[in-house]
């Protein structure tokens, strides 16, 4: 702004106060001079400013009443309007009924002058905008700025000009906008028109000179925003997107929340909205402790468990790095001097014993666990160790004191596993469904997909393999994955605390599986690079398609929530861990999963019939 804008800004709320007082004394001048005009009578001044000041008064005072003049609404919108309109017609009628009794002055003049003012103080506070928006700040195109277009014409869009418009280093200089509505083809926000649809991103950056394009709705759907960012990377724009609805935390929209495109907006489903806010009352003023605290799930657990009030959040790892990261996320400071971070190993029931009867959680979170497919399968006793005999030491230490909720984390590998992996996930749901069954809390799990983000996700390596050059490697041309984002899968983990039942595995409604060739096809794409796609096989212990429910397990039992479906668990109640811990190789610990898996597999088919 000019130093003249910025010394007007700073006394906006005295100017707005004689703008107004002005209006009102120029008003009752017009009105009694029109009155006034064709009558052969002195004009009564005296009166006629006492009563224009008397309004003038009044409608100050009923200003500073209901925060007119203190930032109440923005300048120049319809909400200040209103207010603007409820203001002046209060002070107005009440001059006028007064006049009414006394006859100041003739009886229509109030009744015109309130009228006339409140067109007047309306005209001031438009024009006002007007200025702060295009004059004050310069016009869009000068400098440095770079153009953009902006895809829609609706408040986001809105939202983020004026954002766009107001920021002093201009960076960026909106010079069109582009909708597929055909009532919006000839409207103009903040001085900026309509120039086409989303079908003409090319000719509109030939026509302004435009090179980025933001994606200005965020309600798109990933097909949307899919198509319209490859017509603006194949027109050489850079892409950004305002995020979800979900993702903004306020109710603006401004250049600080624009972000890169990503995956995630071009997946082929929207994020689902689980309404965790709703339930997650259970958490307030609780002890809450969350295993594997320092990994991807883990951390955003942690993160979004903190923004529901606690009396201590307890986030427990291995990792000391991880935990430093996790504290620094939350806190915004990590000198890991606090109680809130514990270090300590699942696989060590004695220290984890000891912590859980000196720290007493009442709600546990279990996401500590060794996850990678490829390195179970090559060292399996690894994961009988963590996922296994550490998810049991845990169940029995949140046993110990009592806990009220216990929540196990496990994955569609679960479902008809065929790895290490997957049976040694498929015993921990197993083991809490057992501990259900004999303690007074509600023990249970839930099941997943690949979460997108996390630590080993497909998503980071394509991206890494993409950085290097390529190639992109996939295992086969057809195989197929579920996906969800790291907030929807730590909404479904808090959620199913509340909505479960103890012995149950959740499942999240996932939607349609996706491919990952075309995953990596959309990455490359993206990249403009010509990268090659390298099938290497299926590996050891991998499927082709992942399944969420095993075979024998009912599919549409959803209660509770239209996205949540509750899967009954058969328990284990003993298993020799040392037999599998010592098994040769890799084939003889699936052998001995695959005989607690046939138990499993007899339980339920005698609990079906026993039904029948």
């Amino acid at each position: 702004m000019s130093d003249l804008a910025q010394w007007l800004w700073r006394r906006r709320m005295v100017l707005a106060i004689l703008v107004d007082v002005a209006a009102w004394l120029v008003a009752y001048v017009v009105f009694i001079g029109l009155r006034l005009a064709d009558i052969d009578m002195d004009v009564p001044w005296l009166e006629v400013f006492g009563v224009a000041l008397g309004a003038a008064v009044l409608h100050v005072a009923l200003g500073l009443g209901v925060f007119l003049y203190q930032g109440r609404t923005a300048t120049g919108t319809f909400g200040q309007l209103t207010l603007l309109a409820g203001v002046t017609f209060t002070a107005g009628g009440l001059i006028s009924c007064l006049n009414m009794v006394m006859m100041w002055v003739p009886r229509s003049v109030p009744v015109a002058a309130t009228c006339a003012t409140l067109v007047l103080i309306a005209t001031a506070r438009g024009a006002w905008r007007y200025l702060r928006d295009h004059l004050a700040v310069g016009r869009p195109g000068k400098g440095t700025a770079e153009r953009v277009l902006v895809v829609g014409a609706g408040e986001a869009a809105r939202e983020l000009l004026g954002s766009m418009l107001r920021d002093p280093e201009l960076r960026w200089a909106p010079v069109g906008l582009l909708d597929d509505d055909p009532a919006k083809r000839h409207r103009r926000i903040r001085n900026v028109r309509v120039v086409g649809t989303t079908r003409d991103i090319a000719q509109a950056m030939t026509e302004t000179g435009a090179t980025a394009v933001i994606i200005a709705v965020p309600s798109a759907g990933p097909t949307v925003v899919a198509r319209i960012n490859k017509d603006a990377v194949a027109a050489g724009a850079d892409v950004l997107v305002v995020p979800s609805f979900s993702e903004l935390l306020s109710g603006h929209v401004g250049i600080r929340d624009l972000r890169d495109i990503n995956l995630h907006d071009v997946l082929g489903r929207k994020v689902l909205d689980t309404d965790v806010d709703k339930i997650a009352h259970y958490l307030t003023g609780k002890r809450v402790l969350v295993t594997g605290a320092g990994g991807s799930i883990g951390a955003e657990l942690c993160r979004q468990i903190h923004r529901y009030g606690p009396a201590q959040l307890m986030m427990l790892d291995r990792d000391e790095s991880a935990l430093h990261a996790v504290q620094l996320s939350i806190h915004g400071r990590a000198l890991l001097d606090s109680d809130d971070v514990v270090l300590c190993d699942i696989r060590d029931a004695d220290a984890l014993n000891q912590i859980f009867t000196h720290r007493r959680p009442e709600v546990v979170f279990h996401a500590a666990a060794l996850k990678h497919l490829p390195m179970l399968e090559q060292y399996p006793a690894e994961a009988v160790k963590t996922n296994v005999v550490g998810t049991l030491n845990v169940l029995q230490a949140a046993e110990a004191v009592g806990a009220e909720k216990f929540v196990n984390i496990s994955t569609d590998k679960a479902a008809n596993p065929v790895s290490i992996l997957g049976h040694s996930k498929r015993v921990a749901e197993r083991l809490t469904a057992a501990r259900a069954e004999t303690c007074e809390g509600t023990y249970l799990s839930v099941r997943f997909g690949n979460v997108l983000g996390s630590r080993g996700s497909v998503l980071t390596a394509f991206a890494k393999q993409i950085a290097d050059g390529g190639p992109v490697t996939v295992t086969h041309p057809e195989v197929t994955r579920f996906f969800m984002t790291i907030e929807e899968a730590c909404q479904l983990v808090i959620q199913a605390a509340a909505i479960g039942v103890g012995g149950e595995a959740l499942v999240l409604d996932m939607g349609d599986p996706v491919k990952i060739v075309e995953m990596a096809k959309s990455l490359i794409e993206r990249s403009g690079q010509p990268i090659e796609i390298e099938i290497t096989g299926l590996r050891d212990g991998e499927k082709l398609h992942e399944e969420l429910f095993a075979d024998h397990e009912p599919r549409n039992i959803r209660p509770r929530h239209p996205l949540v479906s509750h899967v009954p668990v058969q328990p284990l109640w003993s298993v020799d861990l040392a037999e599998l811990i010592v098994a040769s190789t890799p084939h003889d610990v699936v052998r001995e999963f695959e005989e607690l898996w046939s138990a499993d597999l007899a339980a339920a088919d005698s609990a079906d019939r026993g039904g029948r």
